[in-house]
């Protein structure tokens, strides 16, 4: 066996799945054919339960030092202000929206990975693969033009939208391209009078015009083009996003000094299966997202880390392959269809062209942000602290009678302690009094609990909580034979 895991591709998902085996103790190659980064205008924004997930492993402060905190977000509707969400509010260490052009992100998390000894080997592409019952052996060629075959146990497929090892394995694309052309541009602006730590979205009668501040002094504007214009054109000019916001903005913005433009179709797709297998798939080799949204980069992190402590635990022998690695695609593929769901209804309400709709949508805009419940859950959703895993078949107990989060919850992170499925080893953690059953637990799965024990939301229950920080099981009065059953459920078959 050559290495445990090969992953094909070192976009943001490769490398982030790559460096959280690597931190584990899992042996793993991970190869990419270009010779170079992200430098084309990709995704901008870190949310806050990205940066928590990645913090982790130790990463997160690192790129929240270099990136620009995005602290607010406000709509104007007819040049009146419509509402705003506070995103310093959210229940996180990391209570903003970061906002980093990809390729800086991409740098960061590539000398993460190395830190851990692995290396990205650039120059080199998959050519085909051949599975077995026991592994995968991979035919790669590299930059030299030499061939190598590499056997693992595992693969996978973080290769993007034209993902090689989704086209091997045969599986649907599906989903849709909406016909309504965008534009986009990074450029230095002057005249916007909101702050610079401040997302600003224009709800014109013509369309959708938004302005989002980057780390480097410069914003990312973007626009849907007016209904009459339809398609987006083969490439963009500064010229017609400035004519857009001097349309459909306050007026006196000035665009000047374009590092990036483009012209896009929103374009969603999901593969009906994330894994086939001992091949899977992550990032934007398994889903599209609508580049408006903001979702897309942080949701292929999000593979990456669920994916990998799951397969760090059945590589180490520590528990069976098949729940774990069943769950994979139930929980991620749920969570990329209600990503779909949210994004496709802000973008409808955005870019609503019938002055009835419009008015309609203000009157109720307006009634809605003036609810602070309202603000916060808006804000929750889109830092994606509120995005779980609630029927996940991994999740044990859903006796909603108990406090605080339940299965599949998130369990916020707590000031004072290390993040959740911090450390060399993927372990659950126990949040519960300590007790001589609680004690006898501990000793009886030292591979698989932290070996100390975790303040309790409430002294009534013992909460399981997962690697990746969301609850597995709660146990009531406490009875610590529930947790010992659902650990055993995960053991059963181990390799």
């Amino acid at each position: 066996m050559n290495t445990d895991i090969l992953i094909v591709g070192a976009g943001p998902a490769g490398l982030v799945a790559a460096a959280e085996l690597a931190r584990y103790g899992i042996k793993v190659r991970i190869v990419e054919k270009t010779t170079h980064g992200a430098d084309d205008p990709k995704a901008l924004f870190l949310w806050s339960r990205t940066l928590e997930l990645l913090d982790r492993s130790g990463c997160g402060a690192t790129l929240a030092a270099a990136g620009h905190k995005v602290t607010a977000g406000s709509i104007i509707a007819g040049n009146k202000p419509l509402g705003r969400v506070d995103f310093s509010q959210v229940n996180s260490p990391h209570p903003y929206a970061l906002a980093q052009p990809q390729a800086e992100t991409e740098r960061l998390l590539e000398a993460h990975l190395a830190s851990f000894g692995v290396k990205v080997e650039r120059g080199s592409e998959l050519l085909s693969f051949t599975e077995t019952a026991t592994n995968v052996s991979s035919l790669l060629r590299h930059s030299g033009g030499a061939e190598e075959i590499v056997t693992s146990q595992w693969l996978i497929g973080c290769d993007g939208a034209n993902s090689k090892v989704r086209e091997a394995l045969g599986v649907p694309f599906t989903g849709h391209e909406q016909k309504s052309g965008w534009l986009l541009a990074d450029v230095r602006l002057s005249g916007l009078n909101f702050p610079a730590t401040e997302l600003v979205s224009f709800w014109h009668e013509d369309g959708y015009l938004g302005f989002f501040p980057r780390a480097d002094g410069l914003y990312r504007v973007i626009a849907d083009l007016p209904a009459n214009g339809g398609h987006a054109p083969a490439a963009a000019s500064l010229e017609d996003i400035q004519r857009i916001v001097d349309q459909r903005g306050p007026g006196n913005i000035t665009l000047s000094a374009p590092t990036a433009l483009s012209a896009f179709h929103i374009n969603e797709r999901n593969v009906r299966e994330y894994r086939q297998g001992r091949i899977f798939l992550a990032g934007d080799a398994a889903h599209l997202h609508n580049p408006a949204g903001g979702q897309g980069m942080n949701m292929g992190i999000h593979d990456a880390v669920n994916l990998a402590w799951k397969l760090a635990l059945v590589t180490r022998g520590t528990c069976g392959p098949q729940r774990l690695l069943e769950s994979y695609n139930a929980e991620r593929h749920a969570a990329t269809d209600q990503v779909f769901v949210n994004v496709g209804r802000l973008t409808a309400i955005s870019v609503l062209k019938n002055p009835v709709a419009q008015i309609t949508r203000n009157a109720f805009g307006s009634i809605l942000f003036g609810l602070a419940p309202a603000r916060r859950a808006i804000a929750d959703t889109l830092s994606e602290v509120s995005m779980g895993y609630e029927h996940s078949p991994l999740n044990g107990s859903d006796d909603r009678s108990f406090p605080g989060p339940g299965p599949g919850e998130r369990m916020p992170p707590r000031e004072g302690e290390p993040p959740f499925g911090a450390g060399s080893t993927p372990r659950f953690a126990l949040c519960a009094d300590l007790s001589v059953e609680v004690n006898e637990l501990l000793e009886t799965y030292p591979d698989l609990l932290e070996p100390a024990v975790r303040l309790p939301v409430s002294r009534r229950c013992i909460w399981l909580v997962r690697p990746d920080g969301y609850v597995a099981v709660v146990a009531l009065d406490p009875d610590v034979r529930v947790i010992a059953s659902y650990l055993n459920s995960l053991t059963q078959s181990a390799l």
